[in-house]
């Protein structure tokens, strides 16, 4: 098999690598800290499974996903995450990705998680499932988050979580200024004024 790697922090792509390494096979395994040159990367070669980190500098992962397979639908993205929530896991599903790590589990799931993606196969964390069940029970596809872009929906967590605008910006290597701009498409879509009306939402629906 081949495949790409794209983490912003090298520590990790070293360690995934590590995991890898032990897949059955010759397998070629390429890395990048950057959406972009991943998208770049694909362009020059074909790959079997990309692994995506859902937090990245610039674009998201969730953005770099919806490119991947709107060009290259038949590659399997493997969504790598900190995040636990069952919502993210939903969002990056719906969006094309073969399966869903949070980084905690990677060391003990990742082969798993490949073997099964690269069969054509769908992959989550034990963890995640049992937590399916009662997502759906509450109708979340009717939630209003659900409304918004893979960049919005990462901008109003950061803003839950407490962050400025310039916070934001100097994270996402954008200007603080058009993080308002996302913040004022969002609040509009979510029918919210104020960042702490934004925040007790997120924490109602287990998004924080």
């Amino acid at each position: 098999m081949k495949i790409l790697i794209c983490d912003d922090h090298k520590i990790v792509r070293d360690g995934l690598r590590q995991i890898l390494i032990q897949l059955e096979g010759e397998n070629k395994i390429i890395d990048t800290g950057d959406g972009t040159d991943a998208i770049n990367i694909l362009k020059d070669d074909d790959f079997d499974i990309v692994i995506l980190d859902i937090s990245l500098p610039e674009r998201s992962g969730l953005e770099i996903l919806q490119s991947i397979k709107a060009r290259w639908s038949s590659i399997n993205v493997l969504m790598l995450s900190m995040y636990p929530q069952e919502q993210y896991a939903i969002r990056a599903l719906k969006l094309g990705a073969s399966g869903y790590l949070t980084k905690d589990t990677a060391s003990e799931e990742l082969l798993l998680a490949v073997r099964k993606v690269s069969k054509g196969g769908k992959y989550i964390s034990q963890s995640l499932a049992e937590n399916f069940a009662h997502y759906f029970d509450k109708d979340s596809y009717q939630q209003k988050h659900d409304t918004l872009s893979a960049r919005e929906f990462e901008i109003m967590i950061k803003i839950a979580n407490g962050k400025s605008l310039l916070e934001i910006g100097n994270e996402l290597f954008i200007s603080s200024k058009t993080v308002g701009t996302y913040r004022s498409r969002i609040m509009g879509k979510m029918e919210l004024s104020k960042n702490t009306e934004l925040t007790k939402y997120c924490l109602e629906n287990n998004l924080i």
